[in-house]
């Protein structure tokens, strides 16, 4: 079975006036079957509400957000490598704990 990943934001934090985001929360989850593994962070955001690529709050869309997350140093295929690991540890796991009585 191949790994699903699930990228949100589940909240952006924005300059009031201008509607410019200032910070991204994003998370990012991924599932293989009963195995399931997460991560989560923040990226900040300078934002020139004069720039012709200035995109206000309202007219944003989540997957341009997600780019600008993963332009500004969310390396997307490393995040994903490394849940893919965590994944693959949780299914062959090499240490254990308990007794043998």
């Amino acid at each position: 079975m191949a790994i699903e990943y699930v990228w949100s934001l589940p909240n952006l934090e924005r300059d009031v006036k201008s509607g410019g985001v200032q910070t991204a929360h994003w998370r990012v989850s991924a599932t293989d079957g009963e195995f399931s593994a997460a991560s989560y962070g923040t990226c900040g955001f300078t934002f020139d509400p004069e720039s012709e690529d200035f995109v206000a709050f309202e007219s944003l869309t989540e997957a341009q957000v997600l780019e600008w997350v993963w332009a500004d140093g969310v390396d997307k295929d490393a995040t994903e490598a490394a849940l893919a690991q965590k994944i693959e540890d949780q299914k062959h796991p090499t240490t254990a704990a308990g007794t043998p009585w």
